[in-house]
């Protein structure tokens, strides 16, 4: 499947190319943030046993094997984007997507309580990086949306 992707994002740039586009600015496919974003975990967590079961699940993994977890983490917020264009956040199908962020977060992360969550999501909506990317995923408005919806699953958990 990846490969499939990677092939047909050539395919795409060889027909830009034929276009005559001669700049090109990829920065949508930057999903290598995760770096950024452990320092700064680290330096608001790094005694948390969250970070510690974080650093434990890292252990071995690839710098290719995290960016395909930023891959995945990222279309999860790129349909998170999709589902703030027709549904409003305590929709139970944007329920279903925060309890698949929130699993996706406790399979190769961490254990993400609601409590985690909660806090995730104010940092998601709060500006700077993650709100950028998040929005860059799934357009604007999805960090924001992201957010309320987290408020809500987490009044329900």
């Amino acid at each position: 499947l990846r490969k499939q992707h990677l092939e047909n994002l050539i395919l795409m740039a060889r027909g830009i190319q034929l276009l005559g586009v001669k700049n090109m600015n990829f920065d949508q496919f930057d999903v290598k943030k995760i770096d950024d974003y452990t320092a700064q975990a680290k330096a608001l967590w790094g005694n948390s046993p969250a970070f510690r079961e974080y650093e434990e699940k890292a252990k071995g993994r690839t710098k290719q094997e995290d960016s395909a977890l930023g891959e995945e983490m990222m279309d999860i917020f790129a349909r998170l984007g999709t589902a703030c264009r027709r549904l409003a956040p305590g929709d139970s199908e944007a329920q279903a997507l925060v309890e698949e962020l929130r699993q996706f977060i406790n399979q190769h992360f961490y254990t993400c309580t609601p409590k985690i969550l909660k806090s995730l999501g104010q940092m998601y909506a709060g500006g700077g990086s993650f709100t950028e990317n998040i929005d860059q995923a799934g357009g604007k408005g999805t960090a924001e949306f992201t957010h309320q919806a987290i408020e809500i699953y987490c009044k329900n958990h």
